[in-house]
């Protein structure tokens, strides 16, 4: 008698590469053909059942493996508005330019302003790196009597050029004018770091700190002033004043009198009046009335 534990099948099945292997003992089989055809017959079909049921366990576990997932972005929203179309670089005429310039000097020499101002704007236009046509605007616009239009334009030269003295020059005389004797002071400070023999620098310093009280740096500075221009009277005027309010009445009254040598008009008191334009304040044009009648 065959014992039954020598008839059976082995399958294995692999299921990580997802082969199988089948072995049946066919050794059992043909050990119990002795004892019947019909007793192998249920065995043999029991046998190929349990086969194909491993066949079909492969084959389910092969195809339920779920597909890799695959993000999909959603479209990006189309723009909203038109396209953007990039900014055309500025037009740059220096020909032109110049030639507005020119014009605008020509109406400011026949006290057009108003036309000046507008031939200035037009070199501007055509050649904003141009650091003339800046200087020549915000002071027609300073002449003008637009002090904040002035600066502005003057501030924005500086923004090109932080170093150009002709600009640091005129826009301190425009702070000096609309009574800011601090940025004034800074201004022409700057200027004179710029070029230690500026006079024009000098000259406005010593205005500014007369009328921040401080004499004696508004005598050194005109003082330095008369030296580096000896033969421009307003310097002198402006160290005669500087001097008179220290209390040096003696001195100031020196420097006045060679205010007259140079500019005999000094003497008389409605000429005083044009010192306004030379950057001198209404106060500061009446203590000048004061020295020269405490000369005569």
């Amino acid at each position: 008698m065959v014992d039954r534990g020598n008839v059976g099948e082995n399958v294995s099945i692999n299921l990580t590469s997802e082969t199988y292997h089948f072995w049946y003992a066919t050794e059992g089989c043909e050990a119990m053909a002795g004892h019947g055809s019909q007793r192998n017959s249920a065995k043999r079909k029991i046998t190929m059942m349990k086969f194909w049921l491993c066949l079909g366990m492969v084959a389910l576990l092969g195809c339920s493996t779920p597909p890799p997932q695959v993000e999909v972005s959603p479209p990006a929203p189309p723009p909203s508005g038109p396209d953007p179309s990039p900014t055309p670089p500025p037009v740059i005429d220096s020909q032109a330019a110049a030639e507005y310039r020119l014009s605008g000097l020509s109406q400011r020499g026949q006290d057009d302003l108003e036309g000046a101002i507008a031939a200035f704007r037009q070199a501007v236009e055509l050649d904003a790196q141009n650091p003339e046509g800046r200087d020549l605007l915000g002071w027609t616009l300073h002449l003008d009597g637009q002090g904040e239009a002035a600066s502005q334009a003057l501030q924005a030269n500086l923004e090109l050029h932080p170093d150009r003295i002709s600009t640091l020059n005129a826009l301190g005389i425009v702070y000096l004018v609309q009574g800011n004797l601090d940025q004034a002071v800074a201004t022409h400070t700057q200027a004179i770091e710029q070029d230690a023999e500026n006079e024009i620098a000098h000259y406005n310093l010593s205005l500014a700190y007369q009328r921040l009280q401080d004499y004696e740096s508004a005598i050194a500075h005109a003082q330095t002033a008369t030296q580096l221009e000896p033969h421009n009277p307003h310097p002198w005027v402006a160290l005669a004043i500087a001097l008179w309010e220290s209390g040096d009445q003696t001195a100031a009254q020196a420097a006045y009198q060679t205010a007259i040598g140079l500019d005999d008009r000094y003497r008389d008191r409605v000429f005083l009046d044009h010192l306004e334009k030379a950057g001198f304040s209404r106060e500061q044009i009446e203590q000048t009335d004061a020295v020269r009648q405490g000369g005569t």
